[in-house]
């Protein structure tokens, strides 16, 4: 008996060392990433402003309002105008440059909040997560509250999936009375969307369409395999992800053009499902094909520690050795890419809604930097720069009406809104590096958004994404 005491006394000191270790290790990160409290940045606090002599882009229509005033008030556009005066407002002389909505990226993995600095530093002032997490529910609640600063923050809740495939990343349902449940549960939870996976049978899927009409919950669907391809068009279903997945099952994995306007049509056939391309994830393959050493350069000194180290080199190893076995396998996934982009431009001229997505997050996509990767390559799929940055600005705010009230420059909506020195509409590159970004009204010139590049550069989170990754698991999904 005095054995067994003793042994769970030693047992429970451990534990208590290990609870002790884990929240130490989850402070110090969140020390290090007080930065983005609202009361850490300069004139955090404020977002009320007169911006003069701006030339302002509204993304209602492919034109420039020449040299305006725009009056934020806390936080949301007033009034848009040639003169302004208000007495006790901090006026801001944009000297000719260019005021335009800030971007949304509408298909993102967050892992940590140091990834939040690197959005707005790209101009990126809204975020839809889909893969989420009860981290996630913690940052949307800061910044729903204006404890931190930080893109608009939505989220999915975790990725539904079929009994089959199994992964700590993903739910795997096994009922259609279960997958009513987690949507009931999700909602109440503080998710905002639902996210369908790939590996959802069509009971599966269509107990998850139903109870999402029911509870008012809105679907992001990632298509899966056992489900036709054009189920996934459905009023609940808001926008379709990733345009490699026409080639996996409407296309049976031919690039068939013929078959290939069986499937735009679907698209062009309803007003409620935009489609999301993703296309620099698969681009990305290519590049992890031709550069071995892409895991050192400087665009993956942004991505996560976690995630590089393994998901990362997952995906390098995956590609590499299947080089070594077939070295024709880089010139078919660049004729694939190829591919996609034909698919955007097919798209486009049936006047389906596209929206700019990245999966920034995951392989080597990084966060924030990648969404002007994938708006040039919607650029070189024929779209007109205008028609590109609709992409990220309006059609995207129209896909849930959560996100109605930006993706403009118009009376009423939230002041997220970027300065570029060059004309956007004539020069996309002017997007890269905004000399301001406002996010919610707030101010953040460049010398503060790129002190949010450095903070989370070669960043030393490793086992405290690790711990947040692990609360999931533990967490009942």
């Amino acid at each position: 008996m005095k054995l067994l005491k003793k042994l769970l006394k030693i047992v429970l000191a451990l534990i208590g060392v290990l609870i002790i270790a884990i929240l130490v290790i989850i402070g110090v990160d969140s020390q290090r990433t007080k930065y983005l409290n609202i009361d850490h940045v300069e004139n955090g606090n404020v977002n009320t402003y007169l911006i003069t002599h701006v030339n302002v882009i509204p993304m209602t229509q492919d034109t420039v309002l020449n040299n305006k005033t725009v009056y934020i008030k806390n936080g949301s556009i007033e009034t848009i105008a040639d003169n302004i005066d208000i007495d006790g407002v901090e006026v801001i002389d944009a000297k000719n440059k260019y005021l335009m909505p800030g971007l949304i990226d509408m298909h993102v993995h967050v892992w940590d909040r140091y990834e939040l600095g690197l959005y707005l530093s790209n101009g990126v002032t809204a975020v839809r997560n889909v893969w989420g997490m009860p981290m996630h529910l913690r940052i949307k609640e800061d910044v729903n509250k204006d404890e931190i600063i930080s893109p608009l923050f939505f989220t999915s809740g975790p990725k539904l999936t079929g009994p089959e495939f199994i992964g700590d990343d993903n739910l795997n349902l096994t009922t259609p009375e279960e997958a009513r449940d987690k949507v009931i549960s999700y909602k109440e939870r503080g998710y905002d969307f639902v996210k369908t996976y790939y590996g959802l049978t069509p009971e599966l899927f269509d107990a998850v369409l139903e109870q999402a009409k029911i509870s008012d919950v809105e679907i992001v669907a990632h298509p899966s395999q056992k489900v036709p391809y054009s189920n996934h068009f459905n009023p609940q279903v808001k926008s379709i992800e990733h345009t490699e997945e026409f080639i996996q099952q409407p296309l049976n994995y031919i690039l068939d053009t013929v078959k290939l306007k069986e499937v735009i049509d679907l698209y062009a056939g309803t007003k409620y499902s935009a489609h999301c391309p993703t296309l620099i994830v698969y681009n990305n393959i290519y590049q992890m094909l031709i550069d071995d050493n892409i895991l050192e350069s400087e665009s993956a000194q942004y991505m996560s520690p976690l995630i590089k180290k393994v998901d990362s080199k997952a995906q390098f190893d995956r590609w590499h050795n299947t080089k070594l076995e077939d070295p024709s396998v880089t010139e078919r996934i660049k004729r694939q890419h190829d591919f996609h982009l034909y698919i955007i431009k097919k798209l486009h001229e049936a006047n389906v809604r596209i929206i700019c997505g990245t999966d920034a997050g995951i392989g080597i996509t990084t966060p924030g930097f990648s969404i002007h990767k994938e708006l040039e390559f919607y650029k070189e799929a024929g779209l007109s720069n205008y028609e590109v940055l609709k992409t990220a600005t309006v059609n995207a705010a129209k896909t849930h009406s959560i996100m109605n009230n930006m993706g403009t420059i118009e009376t009423g909506k939230v002041a997220n809104l970027i300065l570029t020195d060059n004309n956007p509409l004539s020069d996309l590159s002017a997007i890269k590096y905004p000399s301001t970004v406002f996010v919610k009204g707030r101010k953040l010139d460049r010398k503060t958004l790129n002190s949010f590049e450095e903070k989370a550069k070669n960043r030393k989170n490793l086992f405290a994404s690790g711990i947040r990754y692990a609360e999931n698991l533990i967490i009942e999904k």
